[in-house]
This record gives structure tokens, sequence and C-alpha cells, in this order.
């Protein structure tokens, strides 16, 4: 489905963010899905135009290199399995009130779609009799340290009228939006079908020195004027209480954001980092001495 512009596709703009692609992709769901459109095959087609838009639009990583590439070199990075690969379409569907949505190696690496709900999408649906479960979603609170060196957690959910305890390995770099699925956890299938899954999302508890983008951390530090204008160098909170060392150029401005490349959180399923941003604050003083007052105006006497 490759020559195609995403964010035409979806009618956004380049710098759109991620909540305005997700409401936009909503908008043409609505409108193009198959289960809305029987026999429709260019609707179908159109759906599977936009869910690939989707797909790498609302990823992070795969936005950031469909922006560096373009649409053609993007192509050629990626095929459509790797576009699809931990996209899980089936449930944004499912919250748009719309069939779900299967992924089915195709011929030739390629892939085929088949919707819930009776719409064929290249294959046929699934039929009523083996139409699964309800999925059940369990958030787990995580700190900032949990998600960048991985943890064991145990849940406690109901399923099937009965609890259950299980304790479920979190990965590295299990951010917020990324979701683990445990088949066969979920609710029975009224229909003698399997059994739903259960999905464990990530839920960062506030951390009181870094901020997350995604795999990106964000934190501040303060230097003094002077060391402003001459440079210098600071030391930088780091995971796992670590310390990192960033030279400060002299001229440096206030709120001027350095990065720390890699330093950042763990890709989960993958070997890559994020990168760890420094927003640097210049202090201004409120009130000076004399003898510092004195010295500025000697300052501003030879041109400064």
């Amino acid at each position: 489905m490759g020559n195609q512009n995403y964010y035409q596709l979806l009618g956004v703009a380049k710098t759109a963010t991620k909540d305005e692609i997700r409401k936009a992709y909503r908008k043409l769901a609505m409108k193009y899905h198959p289960d809305k459109n029987k026999g429709n095959k260019e609707a179908e087609e159109k759906f599977k135009k936009i869910s690939e838009a989707y797909a790498v639009l609302s990823d992070e990583e795969k936005r950031k290199q469909y922006d560096t590439f373009g649409d053609a070199g993007f192509q050629q990075r990626y095929s459509q399995e790797d576009i699809f690969k931990n996209f899980d379409l089936n449930d944004i569907l499912k919250e748009f009130g719309l069939g779900g949505m299967n992924f089915v190696g195709g011929r030739g690496g390629g892939m085929r779609f088949s919707f819930g709900g009776g719409s064929p999408f290249g294959g046929q649906g699934p039929s009523q009799g083996n139409r699964k479960g309800a999925d059940l979603v369990y958030e787990v609170p995580l700190t900032i340290h949990e998600i960048a060196t991985g943890t064991s957690k145990t849940v406690a959910f109901q399923h099937g009228g009965r609890s259950e305890n299980l304790t479920v390995k979190i990965p590295k770099g299990m951010a917020p939006g990324k979701k683990l699925r445990i088949g066969g956890k979920g609710e029975p299938s009224p229909y003698g079908g399997p059994a739903g899954d259960l999905l464990i999302k990530a839920r960062l508890l506030k951390d009181p020195v870094f901020d997350v983008d995604g795999a990106d951390l964000h934190v501040k530090r303060e230097i003094r004027l002077t060391e402003a204008l001459l440079g210098t160098k600071i030391s930088v909170p780091a995971l796992g209480g670590k310390s990192l060392s960033l030279k400060i150029p002299a001229g440096t401005r206030h709120k001027t954001k350095m990065r720390l490349s890699g330093s950042g959180l763990s890709r989960m399923g993958s070997k890559g980092c994020g990168d760890l941003y420094v927003t640097i604050l210049v202090q201004m003083p409120k009130t000076l001495t004399s003898e510092q007052r004195r010295l500025i105006k000697q300052l501003a006497d030879a041109g400064l």
C-alpha cells in the first residue's frame, strides 16, 4: 500500500499531535470500516490505507522514521508486517465500537486482514461459534525505575465469575501506552469460542526528578548567570541513581534544551533506548550586592 502520504490520508498536518491523529483516524474509521460498507471494495481499500497510516503515525519511532526518510524511503525500510508489528488495532477498533481486525500472514511475506462481525477483509471473518470472549484490561502502576529495569507484579483480577492471582513479568521499556497480552485470561466466549485475553497496561507513577515522553526522559537543571556566559560543566541525574557530566558551552541561553543520546528508557521489544533531554535554566539574581553592581557596571561600560 506504499507511495501514499500518511498525513494526507488522515487529513492532518505534519505537526499534528497524537490526539489529533487519533481523532482523525476515528472519524475516517467510522466512515470506511467494512462493517458499515458491506461489499464495498473501494471502502475496504481505503480502510486498509488509513489503518496503515495510523499504525505508523501513532507510533513515535515509526513516525520519526517516516518524517526522516519520506514515504518512499520508509517503504524501503519497513515491510507491512513491520508496520503493524506491536500494534493492537483490534483494541482501538473495539473502543470505537467497530468490529475487530485479525492479521494473517499472506503469500510472499505480505499480510492479509480479516474482521470480526462477519465482515470479510482479505479473508473470511470468524464465525459466531468461534468468536472470542471479551478482553480484560488491567492497569499496573510502575515507577520509572521499574520501567527502566523490568520487574514482576502480582495482579488480582476477575474473569468468568472467579478471582485469580497471576504473577506477570514486566519487561524493560514498558512505558505508558504499551501493553502485554496474556492469552486466554479474559472473559469466556458466550458462543463457546475461546476466552478473551488479559491486557496489562502500564500506568506511570509520578517521578520527583524525571518527566517521561515515550522512551525519552526530561529533566531541568539550573546554572548561574556567570556559568551561562562563560560555560561550565554540570552533573545531570540519570537512571539507576547514576549521574552524567554535561558540558555547558559559553553563551548558553535560558531554557536551552540539550540531549544526552541513549540515556533514556529502553524501548520495549528492541535494543535501542530513548534520550535524556536537559533543559538549562539560567538563574537571574533578584538582588545585587554593591560589589556585584559595581562589576556589572564595568561590564556594561565595556560594551557587554
